[in-house]
C-alpha cells in the first residue's frame, strides 16, 4: 500500500491498482502478446481454477522506494516485431501513464522479454 500525504489529506493507493493499470497499459502496446507469470507464487495462482485472474495482472511487480516506483514487467512478444522499439515504447507508455494517473514519479521500468511467439 502506497501512502501519500498532501494538503488535503492522506491518499492510499493499493498494489492491485498499480498492477491493473500497468498490465492494461502494457497489453495494449503493439507487439505484446501476453504477460508472463514470474516466480512460483504467480505460477501456482495461475494454475488454480478457483481464482481466475485477468491475464494482464500477471508479470507485473511494483516496488515503492523513497517516493519513486520501480516496475518490473515480464512479457511475450510477437515474432517479427522490432524488440528494441517495442520495449522502448512500453517503458515510455508505462512511465507516462503511471505518472499521469497517480502523480508518482517512476524511477525505472525493467522489461523482461521471456518469449517470442508466432
Amino acid at each position: 500500500m502506497v501512502s501519500l500525504q498532501n494538503h488535503v489529506g492522506k491518499i492510499l493507493i493499493s498494489p492491485e491498482y498499480f498492477t491493473k493499470l500497468i498490465g492494461n497499459t502494457v497489453t495494449k502496446c503493439f507487439g505484446v502478446i501476453s504477460m508472463n507469470v514470474t516466480g512460483i507464487r504467480e505460477t501456482l495462482k495461475a494454475a488454480m481454477p478457483l481464482k481466475k485472474k485477468h491475464d494482464s495482472v500477471r508479470g507485473v511487480k511494483v516496488r515503492f522506494v523513497k517516493d519513486k516506483l520501480l516496475i518490473d514487467l515480464h512479457i511475450s512478444l510477437m515474432y517479427g516485431v522490432n524488440m528494441n522499439a517495442v520495449v522502448r515504447s512500453i517503458i515510455n507508455k508505462v512511465g507516462y501513464t503511471v505518472e499521469q494517473s497517480t502523480g508518482l514519479s517512476v524511477e525505472k521500468v525493467n522489461v523482461y522479454v521471456d518469449s517470442i511467439r508466432v
